[in-house]
């Protein structure tokens, strides 16, 4: 009870951290001159809004290390051991700057790169809190959750790419033709950085049917306990349905809907879905 697991905004983890006592470090969104704290003041209905108005993507931030001096020591100066859980360092500063905070506090704060995002950062967390649970100690969590790291699948099918296009990541007619012809591209994590896969083509629900019966040929073998379904505040009838599928694919223990908060919305746009667990 004297370890306190903290993770970035950006694991999407929703009602659960709060029924697992995890702490929030929140990223900041920025809507033109206006900063917002991911999922205190802001919801990805704002970010929707804010594109459908101005054609821009909102920018985000991370938190200073100054910041992250002054979370840690909330929870030091209660003799706790803090475990904190950032987005992959590969999309966010996060990782490096909550590193420097940490060696202030000589050896009570640990800090790990998940080398994912959204419900991939979210996995890790929860596997520390069924170690935590479990009466493991800092160490031996660090060292489990770092190990599991490589076998996160983060992955997701994006519905349309005008984010994509508007954050960098593809390019214009890559945009227009994807959307034309109903192309929807698989994203997945590899080695802490987002890449493009598998072009999926029809309609949503014919993706993300396809996209989880390659998910189920690609890990035959997966940690049961899991199962995160995360999405971009997407359609009720295609996040039943993909609830449907994975419960007919996999036998998960537990599936859990999330919604992703504003800094994971606004790079990948409305009604984009995931299905993410660790693999064996």
């Amino acid at each position: 009870m004297n370890i306190q697991l903290t993770a970035d905004s950006t694991c999407d983890l929703g009602k659960h951290v709060e029924e697992r006592s995890i702490r929030i470090m929140p990223l900041s969104v920025i809507l033109g001159a206006d900063s917002f704290r991911d999922g205190v003041n802001i919801v990805p209905q704002d970010i929707f809004d804010y594109f459908r108005q101005t054609g821009q993507l909102p920018k985000t931030a991370a938190p200073s290390i100054q910041d992250y001096v002054e979370f840690f020591r909330s929870f030091t100066e209660e003799g706790k051991t803090v475990i904190h859980f950032n987005i992959s360092a590969k999309s966010s500063s996060s990782y490096s700057y909550a590193a420097e905070a940490a060696k202030e506090f000589g050896g009570k704060v640990y800090v790990v790169d998940t080398k994912a995002l959204s419900s991939g950062q979210g996995l890790l967390v929860m596997k520390a809190a069924d170690l935590l649970d479990e009466g493991k100690g800092a160490e031996e969590i660090v060292e489990t959750v770092n190990a599991l790291r490589p076998l996160v699948n983060t992955s997701f099918v994006p519905d349309r790419l005008d984010y994509l296009y508007k954050g960098g990541r593809c390019s214009r007619m890559q945009m227009y033709g994807a959307n034309l012809l109903k192309i929807h591209p698989l994203i997945q994590m590899e080695d802490g950085q987002l890449v493009p896969g598998k072009k999926y083509r029809g309609s949503m629900q014919k993706c993300i049917s396809d996209y989880i019966e390659d998910l189920a040929v690609k890990y035959p073998a997966y940690d049961p306990r899991r199962c995160f379904i995360t999405h971009s505040s997407a359609d009720a009838d295609l996040v039943q349905f993909a609830k449907d599928k994975v419960a007919a694919t996999f036998r998960f223990e537990e599936t859990l809907e999330t919604v992703a908060g504003s800094v994971i919305t606004g790079h990948c746009g409305r009604n984009t879905l995931g299905v993410l667990f660790i693999a064996k």
